[in-house]
């Protein structure tokens, strides 16, 4: 995918604004891809992770900060679409002084790019790009934040799921239903306790023996397999991946046994296609940016001053929504995937246009 890359659709055009950073001090290389600001600031965190090349990072913000944008859009923010992306391993090179860098580079920005947590950055994080920048959510509460977004973050899927579930089965719940988490790291693990709760049984998977650790101790009834491969084979009704985007390929949608996808990983779909080839074997996908936006709904409300029932109310909001795509997937006769890009573009064509609207 390239910066520049257009459609027909003035809606779906390129990105914006890509912006190469780097401070040869702190070692610090990073990436922010600003899609979209048609509906306000663009908002997305900041992902810290060593990426094999400098195209495989550039490839990573593009995709997550398009995302971004549709994500914000159906959440019913007045936020745009962006991300950063930091190449290199956080447990190597991390350091105070690269993301207070990082943060001067943000802060460059004027408040076109709001940023948050991510894949290898957490709220101590956003505490210290803070202190060089105020255009950045996330932060602790200790420091006015709201905390951990992946709380809502794996409410929202969970609500999501709930009407994926309620669409295939006719109830709204995952009660009796085997439900295989690839992930357990930030989301995952709370999303594993709303599944148990509802009456759900699990089976998962992590790389981090950690991780798999933690599932022992806290939730001993849940089943642990050796990687995603034989969760993705695994007798489930729904699958649930809650770690790294391209989750979804060639070779993992024949060997599926779910009927139901919905997890908190962005960028699900490994290519254009796979949408249509898990409709065509009967599998329901609830699109990734809109079951897991809570955690953007939580960071979004940090910026007018942080309300976590405000907050919670509107990430339980994600079911309707989730409701609505489906049904007009049916109507329209298309995956779910092309009915939400629809409704996505929509607002921002809509509300975007709004802005030509002079104010004086």
């Amino acid at each position: 995918m390239g910066v520049f890359v257009s459609t027909d659709g003035t809606e779906s055009a390129g990105h914006e604004q890509v912006v190469f950073c780097q401070d040869k001090q702190t070692g610090l290389k990073a990436i922010i891809g600003i899609y979209s600001t048609a509906l306000g600031p663009a908002l997305g965190g900041t992902r810290f992770y060593p990426y094999a090349t400098e195209a495989d990072a550039l490839h990573d913000v593009l995709e997550l900060s398009r995302g971004m944008a549709y994500k914000n859009a159906l959440a019913g923010l007045d936020l745009g679409g962006g991300k950063a992306v930091i190449w290199g391993d956080p447990e190597q090179i991390k350091t105070e002084a690269l993301l207070r860098a990082y943060g001067r580079f943000v802060q460059s920005l004027g408040g076109r790019y709001y940023t948050a947590c991510d894949v290898g950055t957490y709220v101590p994080d956003m505490d210290i790009i803070a202190r060089e920048t105020r255009f950045v959510t996330g932060r602790s509460v200790e420091h006015g934040g709201a905390g951990d977004s992946s709380i809502l973050t794996a409410w929202g899927v969970f609500q999501g799921m709930r009407a994926a579930a309620e669409h295939v089965w006719g109830s709204p719940t995952l009660a009796g239903r085997r439900v295989g988490v690839a992930g357990l790291g930030k989301v995952g693990k709370y999303l594993v306790g709303h599944l148990i709760e509802d009456g759900a049984s699990v089976v998962a998977t992590d790389v981090s023996e950690r991780a798999l650790e933690w599932a022992r101790q806290t939730y001993p009834q849940v089943d642990l397999v050796a990687d995603a491969a034989a969760l993705v084979a695994a007798d489930i009704d729904v699958y649930a991946p809650c770690a790294l985007g391209g989750a979804l390929d060639d070779d993992t949608v024949p060997a599926l046994r779910a009927k139901v996808v919905a997890g908190a990983a962005n960028n699900q779909l490994a290519h254009p296609g796979i949408e249509k080839l898990l409709a065509d074997r009967g599998v329901l996908y609830a699109p990734d940016y809109v079951v897991n936006a809570g955690g953007v709904i939580q960071v979004a409300d940090e910026i007018e001053g942080f309300n976590f029932e405000r907050a919670k109310l509107r990430a339980t909001r994600i079911y309707d929504t989730t409701r609505e795509i489906l049904r007009l997937a049916d109507a329209e006769g298309v995956p779910p995937a092309v009915a939400a890009d629809r409704l996505a573009e929509r607002r921002m064509a809509e509300v975007g246009r709004l802005r030509t609207i002079h104010l004086g």
